[in-house]
Parts: structure tokens; sequence; C-alpha cells
């Protein structure tokens, strides 16, 4: 079984056609729908996903994304972005059979970053939380079902972005003035907000954070799949939880490799920190490639065009290295 290689979510560019060609050319197991933040506000993770939600709209103030009343031009210029992302993915995944993935914000990070009218967070307002997330739910099982459409052979992966999560869980988004934080939001709301949310797909659901501390062991209770997180954060108090969640069947999407310009080492080199994990953990090597998905340590919008396909083809190989040598 081979350890498999996808990316994360964002690549530099505008080009739609020259995004799905370098991702379906890269990750030829496990390609993704492609963002492209560099095209400006719609097409960055936060309007992408505020495009997607029912009956809830939002446009940008100079001081971010804000809800709004009615649609307006900014949540339709998101919603057209998507609409140019998928025709180009469909185009270059015609009689595609095997994994494909898709990504969208999940609703904390949404709700730390859309400002009420009075210009402080969502977050601030339970009911609105769980309006946010309803309405976001209803919004992916429209979009999850047009993928499926578009690319019958697909078995979808659905990739929730929630890189505030755990600022979310620690009281540690900042109010809009900057002087005070928001309190923290109890994690039992967390996890049944999340679990919830989940249950839109019948497949594979993914969460990404690149963020340190990520919370392993709530994600995993509320029903995600695979966790995707910066390798490079990894404390070895994180140990105990990743233990649990490997062996519960977890799959562990492990950014090694920098998302930004920087020299490439060998690819093997690139995993050597996943095998160190494995033998401190007392995990045996044969489970590292089903456990184990290499990726980028988070999404590629910083980087320059040419580092982007470098990256992606380097985890590819990286992950072929896991598989072939996994001790």
């Amino acid at each position: 079984m081979s350890a498999g290689a996808t990316g994360v979510g964002s690549l530099p560019g505008g080009d739609a056609r020259e995004a799905a060609k370098t991702v379906t050319g890269s990750f030829e197991e496990f390609p993704y729908l492609a963002e492209l933040p560099a095209r400006g506000p719609g097409a960055d993770m936060i309007g992408r996903s505020l495009g997607l939600l029912v009956d809830m709209y939002a446009h940008v103030e100079p001081s971010g994304w804000r809800i709004s009343d009615r649609p307006g031009r900014d949540s339709k210029r998101a919603r057209s972005w998507l609409g140019e992302d998928l025709d180009a993915l469909e185009e270059f995944t015609q009689g595609y059979t095997g994994k494909l993935k898709v990504q969208a914000v999940g609703p904390w990070t949404l709700a730390a970053a859309l400002e009420l009218h009075g210009g402080e967070a969502m977050l601030q307002d339970p009911g609105a939380c769980r309006d946010l997330a309803g309405s976001l739910a209803e919004g992916l099982r429209e979009h999850l079902a047009d993928v499926r459409k578009r690319i019958p052979g697909a078995q979808v992966v659905l990739q929730l972005d929630e890189p505030s999560l755990t600022a979310v869980l620690l009281g540690r988004v900042r109010s809009a003035s900057g002087y005070r934080t928001y309190r923290a939001v109890d994690r039992q709301v967390v996890e049944g907000a999340l679990r919830d949310l989940f249950a839109v797909h019948d497949g594979e659901v993914v969460v990404h954070s690149c963020a340190p501390e990520v919370p392993f062991g709530l994600l995993r209770r509320a029903g995600a799949t695979g966790v995707s997180f910066d390798f490079s954060l990894l404390t070895e108090r994180e140990d105990d939880a990743i233990g649990e969640a490997v062996e519960g069947g977890t799959k562990l999407f492990a950014g090694v490799v920098p998302g930004t310009d920087a020299p490439l080492s060998d690819p093997g080199g690139s995993v050597m920190g996943v095998r160190k994990l494995w033998r401190r953990l007392g995990l045996a090597p044969g489970t590292l490639a089903e456990s184990v998905v290499v990726t980028p340590s988070c999404g590629l919008a910083g980087a320059s065009p040419a580092y982007a396909r470098a990256v992606q083809a380097h985890c590819v190989r990286a992950a072929r290295s896991l598989a072939d040598n996994p001790e």
C-alpha cells in the first residue's frame, strides 16, 4: 500500500486551468480542488467558504469580511470563481476514479473571521455561531453533490480548514479593538458543532490546521477521519494524542515540506521525522504507509509557481520513500 500524497489547498497565481493541470499532473492518485487567493477577495479561503453559505451573505470591509443582509458583489464573485475552478478541475479529471479532496473553512475559524454588523466577530454570539454552522452545512451538502456530479468516479474527501480552532478553544481570538480576547468556547459546544457538520459527508473528513497545539483528541471524538497539520510544530506533548489517533484509525496528513520557497532536502529526509515519531510511539513501521499522507506544511499561496510545482512532486516522492522504507 503506497503512502499517499496530496496538497493542502492554495496555490500561487490566478489561472484556474493552469492550477488544475498542475494538481492533476502532480497528484495523479489524490488530486484536490485548488484555491487561488491571489485573484482577490472571494478567492481567499474565508471569502470562498462564505460564498458557499445558504441564506447567509457577507461583503468585504477594510477590516475584513462582514455579514450582509443580501447577496452582493463579493459573495457573487466568490461563487463565480469557485465555478471556474470546478470547471477546470472537471476538464482535467475526465474519467478519473479515486480520491479527490475539496476544502472549505470550518465553522469556528469562519466565526472568528466573520464580523457582525457592529464589527465584532461572530464568535461572541453563540446563536449566530449555530446559524453559521447550519448554513455552512447546507452549502457544503450542495457543493459536495455538485462535485460528485461533475466527477462521478471521485471518492470525495472533505477537508475543513480550522487554523483558528485552538485559539477559539483557549480564548485567544482578539476582539475588533485588539485590546481584549473573546471568551473561550466550551469544548463540548465546539465538538458538537463539528460533529454535526462532518455528518453532511458520507466519505472521509479531514480537518486541517497549520497552527500549534492541534486538538487531535477532540477532532477524533467529533468524527474526523484524518487530521492535517504542520509536522514541524509538533511537540512530544502531543505524542499520546497522536498515538491514540493512529491506533483508532485516524489518518495523519503530515505537512513535512515548507509551504514557502526553501531548499528541499532529499525526499527520504523530508519524512525522517515521521519515521522517528513512529519509533517513539512504538507503532509498527508497516502501518506507516496506511496511516500517513504526505503534504506541504500549509497552503502554497505564498510560494513561487516553480517552487509550488517542485514541492508537490517532492511530496509524491517522499510518500513513495515512506512506503518503500518505513523503518
